[in-house]
This record gives structure tokens, C-alpha cells and sequence, in this order.
């Protein structure tokens, strides 16, 4: 069975025990702990601690300034909230005009069509009803206007004869075939 490399180090007492990977443990004479090996383990087991009280620094500052920055974050939020809603109000106010003048627009043009169309409804019925030989409203107009004068002139006419004294005569029926 082939042995494995060496994995690591731990300092115990004045000797160096060394981890082989298939788990024995071994402890070697030659591997006694020196003044230089204690130093530089002195060194770096301070370096090590200097680490950790720099982590927990790092957490105390970062709870302490954490709820500053939550709070800057949540008013950066409701800034940026109120701006695309302000925005997004701008942009629906301008949908809303662009669509009311298409809207006018067509209306507009269906008003005109629909004109057209009654014009020329008007027109063909009015040639219909001629061909049938039933008059128009204008010419209904016309004939009522020469009845009222015709009225008017009977009237005058039987005034004129009572004022010089004049008795009437009884008209004589026309005939009509």
C-alpha cells in the first residue's frame, strides 16, 4: 500500500505531531520543536488572532452602520419608486392624449362619410320621388305660399265691396269634369 503525502501540522508540547492521510498519527523525534519553530508558530498563531478580532471588528462595524445603510437604501428605494411612477404617470397621461386625437380623428371622418352618404341618399330618393311625380318639400313650400296669397287676395277682395256698400252676389259653382 502506498503511503500518502503529508496533509499538515499541529504543535503539541515540545514535539510535532504530523497527519498522514490514510489517519494514523505518528509522532517523530526528528520533528522537535525548536526556538526558530516556536517563534515562527508564536508569529503566526498572533497573526491569526489579529485575523479574528479583525473579522468580529468588521461584523460590530457592519451591525452598527448596517441599519444606516438599510435605512439609506429603503429612501433610495421610495425615491426611485416615486420617479417611475411619476414617469410611468407622464407616459400614461401622453398615451391617454395620443389616443383621444386618434379617437377625435376618426370621428371626425365618420362624421364626414356619414354626411356623404346622406347627401347622396337624399339626392336619389329625391330623383326617385320625382320620377313618381310626388313633389318635393320645396315645392310643397312653394304652393302653400301661393294659397296664403291667395287667401290674402279673397280676403281684400270681400273687404273691398262691403266698404263702398256693394252687397255681395252668391257666386256661382264652377264645374268640374
Amino acid at each position: 500500500m502506498a503511503r500518502r503525502r503529508f496533509q499538515g501540522t499541529l504543535s503539541t508540547d515540545r514535539y510535532t505531531r504530523r497527519r498522514i492521510t490514510d489517519g494514523h498519527e505518528k509522532i517523530s523525534l526528528f520533528d522537535r520543536v525548536t526556538p526558530e519553530n516556536d517563534a515562527e508558530s508564536d508569529a503566526s498563531e498572533a497573526a491569526r488572532h489579529n485575523i479574528w478580532l479583525a473579522g468580529l471588528g468588521a461584523f460590530a462595524k457592519a451591525q452598527a452602520e448596517g441599519t444606516k445603510a438599510f435605512e439609506a437604501l429603503v429612501s433610495e428605494g421610495v425615491a426611485l419608486q416615486r420617479k417611475t411612477q411619476t414617469l410611468a404617470q407622464e407616459r400614461l397621461t401622453e398615451a391617454t392624449q395620443q389616443f383621444e386625437t386618434l379617437a377625435a380623428r376618426a370621428s371626425n371622418v365618420a362624421t364626414e362619410r356619414l354626411d356623404k352618404l346622406e347627401g347622396i341618399f337624399e339626392q336619389r330618393v329625391s330623383r326617385a320621388l320625382t320620377r313618381l311625380g310626388i313633389p318635393t318639400s320645396a315645392d310643397l313650400e312653394r304652393l302653400s305660399e301661393r294659397l296664403d296669397a291667395l287667401e290674402r287676395a279673397i280676403k281684400s277682395s270681400e273687404a273691398a265691396p262691403e266698404a263702398a256698400g256693394v252687397a255681395k252676389r252668391p257666386r256661382a259653382a264652377r264645374k268640374t269634369d
